[in-house]
Order: structure tokens, then sequence, then C-alpha cells
């Protein structure tokens, strides 16, 4: 969640700031088909998938982060995101998923 409370909830306890980041890279023919796209403008879906998928990634090892500290939520959520070179013309997506771990109760 990225709002720092939760309705009809209160934080019972702040436990620790929690991550969980996925990297992932197109194969080699799939970043060749997209760059001949990119030359001609329009959607990139392929590249929209992989991102999706890297983001849905993050977020499960957010998660798991925060229940291996043992907290029940995550708090002001937020996300981080870059690409870098991994040499012979492949790149490759990192996004990171970080918050706070808590323990919510309800009221």
């Amino acid at each position: 969640m990225t709002a720092g409370e939760v309705a009809n909830t209160r934080i019972a306890r702040v436990l620790a700031p929690v991550y969980g980041t996925s990297i992932r890279s197109r194969s080699f023919i799939g970043n060749r088909l997209g760059n001949i796209r990119a030359a001609f403008g329009g959607n990139q879906a392929g590249y929209i998938e992989m991102l999706n998928e890297t983001r849905d990634e993050a977020i499960a090892a957010l998660q798991a982060h925060a229940a291996s500290v043992g907290g029940n939520a995550v708090i002001a959520m937020r996300f981080d995101s870059g690409e870098f070179d991994a040499g012979k013309g492949q790149s490759m997506a990192e996004i990171t998923a970080y918050g706070t771990a808590v323990i919510l109760e309800p009221i």
C-alpha cells in the first residue's frame, strides 16, 4: 500500500524497512525486434510485458521480505527502477519495490 495508514486499522508496531528487487532482460531476438519497432515508433508491447512481470516479481519479493520480519502489511510502498547494459547489446531492467513493514491490527 502506498498510503501511510489503512482505514479501520492501527499500526501496532513498525518493524523495518523492506524491499524486493527483480531484474529481467529480453532475449537477444526480442531486443533486436524491439529496436526495429522503436525505429518506427508506437507501443512496445514486449517491453511493457517484461516490465509488468518484473514489477510483479519485485512486489512478491517485497511481500516475502515483510513476512520474514514478521510484518502483515507494508506501508509507504514505492518503486525505483533502472536499466543497465549487461554487455553484448543486452540490456536489463531492474525494479525495486520498497516500503516499511508493519503489524496492523483492526480497531
